[in-house]
């Protein structure tokens, strides 16, 4: 089976300076299509570079990217905007909505630039902005939203285009407790109806709620697993040994 997702020894490197940084460190790695992982790592491990990479809003320094079997490491400006508009769904933490336009004119939105009709811009929204339980939102603002609900209505513009692969970063980061966990378990929802979610944290309780979890730290991978593994997460017990 051909990965979705395949690093050859992927490196990131940026002078500081008289020093040269190791974003990503030498990264290899694979994820195939229906997997729910999670990138996790501290500030600094990486994990920020990494999604810029797998998102075509970075490139590699050196080594080999390859999505859906294609090798975009090498692409140009244009032909990487063209690989996140057709195979990539992102969800931001900040969910990046525009206030001046309804909620299902944000959705659509992702649409008009891969130039979709509007009937069927439309149709496509509702459908995804119904999968997130607010098809009775879409002649809101997003001001009139709570933060859950402009998360969700970020969700489904990733949803809208059919991507290949979600990317989620730090999906859950400006919200409160409980809404998110509403929103992971949507998320989970996804997942169980086929979609290959990336999510990218620095929460260990989070990341648990992935499948598998990709531990990096200082630009390397440390673990690759399940979730439920031993060594998938650090504690801060783990890291004051570490410190000793």
């Amino acid at each position: 089976m051909i990965p979705l997702i395949e690093f050859q020894n992927v490196y990131k490197i940026y002078p500081m300076g008289d020093e040269i940084v190791k974003a990503v460190d030498g990264i290899s790695m694979k994820i195939y299509k229906g997997e729910f992982v999670a990138i996790v790592g501290q500030s600094g491990s990486g994990k920020s570079t990494c999604m810029n990479i797998i998102g075509c809003l970075d490139v590699p320094t050196s080594g080999e990217y390859f999505l859906d079997g294609q090798d975009v490491s090498q692409m140009d400006d244009d032909e990487l905007a063209t690989i996140r508009n057709e195979k990539l769904g992102f969800i931001f933490q900040q969910y990046n909505l525009l206030t001046k336009i309804n909620v299902l004119e944000n959705v659509e939105m992702s649409l008009m630039y891969a130039g979709v009709g509007k009937k069927e811009r439309e149709e496509k929204s509702k459908i995804a902005l119904e999968k997130v339980g607010l098809i009775d939102k879409i002649k809101n603002l997003p001001t009139q939203l709570s933060g859950g609900q402009q998360q969700r209505v970020s969700i489904a513009r990733a949803l809208v285009g059919d991507p290949s692969v979600i990317l989620a970063d730090e999906p859950t980061g400006a919200l409160d407790s409980k809404t998110g966990k509403e929103v992971l378990r949507l998320l989970k929802t996804l997942h169980q109806d086929g979609n290959t979610i990336v999510l990218i944290t620095h929460d260990n309780s989070i990341a648990k709620q992935a499948q598998r979890i990709v531990r990096l730290a200082d630009g390397k991978i440390m673990y690759d697993g399940p979730s439920d593994g031993k060594d998938a997460v650090i504690t801060a017990d783990d890291e004051e040994e570490e410190d000793i």
